[in-house]
């Protein structure tokens, strides 16, 4: 039985370009033509098509209203785009508004045809895509992020409300507080969630490149500047740009994102040309900027730009009624990539996790449970599988103080069962905690109901 071939429809009107795209796609393809805006729409609406071919004349740019509307009404379907001409405008406007490639006459047989084999493969992956980015919505939810601590509470209640606007927000804290994961919260509960979410950490650039790297070049501007690059802040045009380790952005390079905040306008490396973006800034260090900029090293001006709504994240240690929790939901996270089986901490090796300070913060913790999942043989992690160098035992004297912790969360758990009729799985939601998690402490403070089958 043969293959059944691709569906394509091409806006074409040129004689040498249909018989160029019907000569590569003849044995791949069933392809039809379309020479003006009306029957190529009214043709979309009477089939679904595989991949669209776009004709844009250098003097006639009317096509990219055409491209814009195609790609509003089928955002995962493929739009190559051919012209005659090859200029910069053209191409880049036509990347911009969503076109997968852009091909210039005259055609080749075997670019026409890989650029069509790796549309349909674009294709393929798109019910994946989307079903990855809900995922992420689920993810990056505010009601899935552990906020036992009161103080913390606080904070996903102001991020919440941030969220909605497009103001500009510094995120402070020491490494592994969690900055760059709300940024994607931040940004994937906001209006441009469906809008590019670009991150770019400062720090991993040279400083060379980073210039380039956020703003873009222009081919030959500099050696090395083969051809044409979009920096990161094209890219994210109407979506959220995240600049991680923003205090290490040399001063040179802070002047041109001043502008960026100020004129949301840019020119790319070796070029005159203003380009304009809609872009949501979020910063995040681990400096002290207001040390920096005594220094020196960072501009007065930019620093308020960025401090619009400030937000300082407290460390681990500073917010131990988080660390149970999300030690939980950390080991449910590692058991799920690492595809095994393991319910709990045994006691003693969650009395080590609670009272170690834990200086590398959610980062640290997260890597000290991977490992412990990746060493553990059991179905509960036992104190041997807790590797962290540093860490002492406490004496027994200082293990009695977390007693009314204790004392003060199993009245919390009784609330929340009491408040859900008893039901786990809902009392657990209302916790912030996994119900794997919930059964666990119900166990350790013998708490149980007459309606439990498995009390009886």
């Amino acid at each position: 039985m043969a293959p059944s071939k691709f569906s394509v429809l091409a806006y074409e009107s040129l004689d040498d370009h249909v018989k160029s795209l019907s000569q590569a796609l003849a044995d791949t393809s069933e392809i039809s033509f379309q020479t003006d805006p009306k029957s190529f729409e009214r043709e979309l609406g009477k089939k679904e098509y595989d991949v669209i071919f776009m004709n844009v004349k250098p003097n006639n740019t009317s096509t990219f209203n055409l491209l814009k509307k195609t790609r509003s009404r089928l955002p995962y379907t493929p739009i190559i785009m051919t012209s005659k001409s090859e200029q910069t405008e053209l191409v880049v406007e036509a990347i911009k508004l969503g076109a997968y490639d852009f091909i210039s006459t005259p055609f080749s047989q075997a670019r026409v045809q890989l650029t069509v084999q790796r549309a349909m493969q674009q294709r393929e992956l798109s019910n994946e895509i989307d079903y990855l980015r809900r995922s992420q919505d689920i993810v990056y939810d505010f009601n899935n992020i552990v906020a036992d601590s009161p103080s913390f509470q606080q904070i996903i209640t102001s991020l919440k409300k941030f969220a909605t606007t497009d103001s500009t927000i510094l995120l402070t804290g020491k490494t592994g507080t969690g900055k760059s994961f709300l940024s994607g919260s931040i940004h994937y509960n906001s209006h441009r969630r469906k809008s590019p979410f670009i991150k770019i950490n400062c720090t991993n650039i040279p400083e060379t490149l980073l210039e380039s790297e956020l703003f873009g070049h222009e081919k030959g501007s500099f050696t090395g500047a083969d051809k044409l690059r979009i920096g990161r802040f094209e890219q994210a045009n109407g979506g959220t740009i995240f600049l991680d380790e923003i205090g290490e952005i040399p001063l040179e390079i802070q002047t041109k994102l001043l502008r960026v905040l100020e004129e949301k306008a840019f020119e790319r490396v070796g070029s005159n040309k203003t380009i304009e973006v809609d872009v949501r800034i979020i910063a995040a260090t681990n400096k002290n900027l207001e040390e920096q900029i005594a220094a020196g090293r960072f501009r007065e001006d930019l620093y308020y730009r960025i401090n619009v709504l400030p937000v300082n994240l407290p460390p681990l240690q500073d917010r131990p009624l988080c660390i149970e929790p999300l030690a939980y939901k950390l080991l449910d996270q590692s058991c799920a990539t690492l595809k095994k089986r393991i319910i709990s901490f045994s006691p003693d090796s969650l009395a080590i996790i609670k009272s170690y300070s834990w200086p590398g913060n959610i980062r640290q913790l997260a890597n000290t449970i991977e490992r412990a999942v990746i060493l553990e043989d059991s179905d509960s992690i036992e104190t041997d599988s807790i590797q962290i160098p540093d860490f002492h035992q406490p004496p027994p004297q200082s293990r009695r103080t977390s007693e009314p912790l204790e004392t003060q969360e199993k009245e919390l758990i009784l609330k929340a069962l009491e408040e859900n009729l008893w039901v786990q799985k809902n009392a657990a939601k209302q916790l912030g905690i996994s119900p794997r998690a919930l059964n666990y402490k119900v166990h350790k403070f013998g708490i149980t109901h007459p309606n439990w089958r498995k009390n009886k």
